[in-house]
């Protein structure tokens, strides 16, 4: 018996941890004390030393101290004050004006705002929440399907995971050994590409069930002008002149095309405040609005995402910046005070708390699983696998897919990603793409019926019964939850074919790394000078 024990207590041990998280323990503390309760078995039966043990307080200082998990408190407070100072809502309210009179144009406003609160929040619950109070009325009011409007509310929050500055990238650069700068690099073309995914979803559905998804009418567009017209016309010409001026730039000035963009951008930008303030009559009213609520938030992904890209700041400084660069848009919005600063640091510290606690137990329980060759099991458990690498990405994703219904991203980034990068690395996989590939499968997670954390926040700011809609004054009815369960199902499966083009073309991830240039160690030569010879009258030669 116990030679079995012996022989078998990794898997055991991983076993014991599944049935403790499915029966509801706390993760951080399941994971900790079934680290010290097998530490304690192993050293019973001789496979551990206790001197293994007295790793953990090294190890857990090593935690506190570790420079690149300070970005995640100074992300979670960035999204929290721009949640908070009225940017979401300025956002969706003049990009529905802009695409509402399309067909299922409001919809791709929502997606097109949760790519940008996703890249200047990072957090899932306030992208959700705030896009489930603001436009799920809307789209109620003028007839949209429950089941499309509440899966893409719930889908475009979920962005904020894989589009920088991502938490769940940070905590995975962190687990898989990489750069933090290199993971957001990776992750910038399947984020904007899982957007595109997403409309492109929504166009679908317009054209096959037009009344899921219709497009608003007249009166429901409030920023026109004195005629009634919209005034789509400037803002293409301003759009066609902020692209020109970049381009000139770029190609005539030699300035870098990411300077050359800031600076075209910062000019329209000057010249819609202009427009606003002096009343020149050169943008429309739609034109105006959408270039003064537009830009803050874009120069704000500069500072962050510009910054770490360009090797001038880390993600911790970046995130620092854009925690500043947040207090100092709620400012200007006059929505800065004592009750939103002590929220968003109340929530700062509960999440990060939450965070630190679970890396903690998971060190605990990683120290002893590999004392008892608990990661050699895994080894050969996943090369074994038929197909090779491919066989093994088959399977690692779709383990993850399984076990994203019942665990969140943190856990899964804590517990199964230390497990699975060491193989990947062995099968000569790119830890990066292998991150970023993870990445967009543990977005599932969010999305999982039952126990998707982004159908629960948007479950409880969709109203559930019937209610008086404060605009037309009619009944309307509310959203059942299996609606939102419904809504959710094609977006997974859209989350499910990205992962697919994530392994079909890893250049989406690969290509846009910053490579240095790479040098053929087979066509380097040393020369080495000969030795430098001196007139020595003691040596015969030199006589």
């Amino acid at each position: 018996m116990t030679a079995v024990l012996i022989e078998y207590l990794a898997p055991i041990m991983f076993g014991s941890l599944v049935v403790f998280l499915l029966l509801g323990y706390p993760v951080a503390f399941a994971l900790a004390a079934l680290g010290l309760f097998f530490g304690f078995i192993g050293i019973e039966l001789g496979l551990l030393t206790p001197n293994l043990l007295q790793a953990l307080p090294q190890r857990v200082f090593g935690i506190m101290s570790n420079d690149t998990l300070l970005a995640i408190p100074f992300f979670t407070f960035m999204g929290l004050i721009l949640e908070r100072s009225g940017m979401a809502e300025d956002l969706l309210d003049t990009i529905g004006q802009l695409f509402g009179p399309l067909r299922g144009g409001l919809a791709c406003a929502v997606v097109f705002v949760g790519a940008l609160l996703a890249a200047t929040t990072g957090v899932v619950a306030a992208s959700v929440i705030s896009m489930g109070l603001i436009s799920l009325p809307i789209m109620l009011r003028y007839g949209y399907d429950r089941r499309l409007a509440t899966g893409v509310i719930a889908a475009s929050g979920t962005l904020a995971q894989i589009i920088p500055p991502s938490l769940v990238l940070i905590v995975m650069a962190d687990q898989l050994g990489r750069s933090v700068g290199d993971m957001y690099e990776g992750a910038i073309i399947p984020g904007l590409m899982l957007s595109a995914l997403y409309a492109g979803y929504i166009m679908l559905v317009t054209v096959i069930r037009p009344k899921h998804a219709p497009a608003l009418p007249l009166e429901a567009i409030t920023i026109r002008e004195g005629s009634g017209r919209i005034g789509y016309t400037s803002l293409a010409v301003v759009v066609a002149f902020g692209i020109i001026a970049a381009v000139v730039l770029t190609h005539y000035a030699g300035m870098r095309p990411i300077w050359a963009t800031t600076a075209a951008a910062l000019g329209v930008y000057a010249l819609a405040v202009l427009d606003h303030f002096l009343r020149i009559g050169v943008l429309s009213r739609l034109g105006r609005q959408v270039v003064l609520v537009m830009m803050p938030p874009l120069a704000l992904i500069f500072l962050v995402l510009g910054t770490i890209f360009l090797g001038i700041a880390t993600p911790t400084e970046g995130g620092a910046m854009g925690a500043t660069g947040a207090l100092l848009m709620a400012l200007a919005n006059r929505r800065l005070d004592w009750s939103l600063l002590k929220q968003a640091m109340n929530t700062t510290a509960k999440l990060s708390s939450f965070v630190i606690f679970i890396l903690i137990g998971a060190t605990v329980f990683s120290l002893t699983f590999r004392g008892v060759n608990g990661d050699l099991w895994v080894e050969h458990l996943l090369t074994g696998m038929p197909g090779g690498v491919i066989g093994f990405l088959v399977v690692v994703n779709a383990l993850v897919f399984l076990l994203a219904f019942f665990l969140d991203f943190f856990e899964l980034a804590f517990i199964v990603v230390p497990l699975l990068g060491p193989v990947a690395e062995k099968l000569g996989i790119d830890l990066i793409w292998f991150g970023v590939l993870l990445a967009v499968n543990m977005q599932t997670s969010f999305m999982h019926p039952p126990f998707g954390f982004a159908l629960f926040y948007l479950r409880s700011v969709a109203p559930a019964r019937e209610f008086i809609d404060r605009v037309t004054g009619k009944a309307t009815a509310g959203v059942t939850t299996m609606q939102i369960y419904w809504g959710a199902v094609p977006f997974v499966c859209i989350q499910v074919v990205m992962v697919a083009i994530v392994i079909a073309f890893p250049q989406l991830v690969t290509g846009g790394l910053t490579k240095g240039p790479v040098q053929d160690i087979d066509k380097i030569q040393i020369e080495v000078p000969p030795p430098a010879q001196y007139e020595d009258p003691a040596v015969p030669e030199f006589k």
